[in-house]
């Protein structure tokens, strides 16, 4: 990576790439490598996710031996609302 990056500063960095048989794709990502990663910040709940305890319900309703074999939409439209 070094002598691309050195040969890129005279001819430019695809000319240095294929002098080298170096794909340009692998001299970037290991460029990318060395910078710092960025950082993931934690997304927040949508505002219309169940609740945890909504959740347990209705996946123990999904869970009965009743609906084992059914979709989610076939057991919503058994189920009287």
């Amino acid at each position: 990576m070094a002598a691309v990056a050195e040969l890129a500063n005279d001819v430019g960095t695809s000319a240095a790439c294929q002098v080298l048989c170096m794909p340009r794709a692998s001299y970037y990502r290991d460029g990318r490598k060395t910078s710092t990663p960025a950082v993931s910040a934690s997304r927040p709940s949508p505002a219309r996710a169940l609740r945890p305890a909504e959740r347990e319900v209705i996946l123990s309703r999904l869970h009965e031996e009743r609906f084992q074999d059914r979709s989610p939409a076939a057991v919503y439209a058994t189920l009287p609302r």
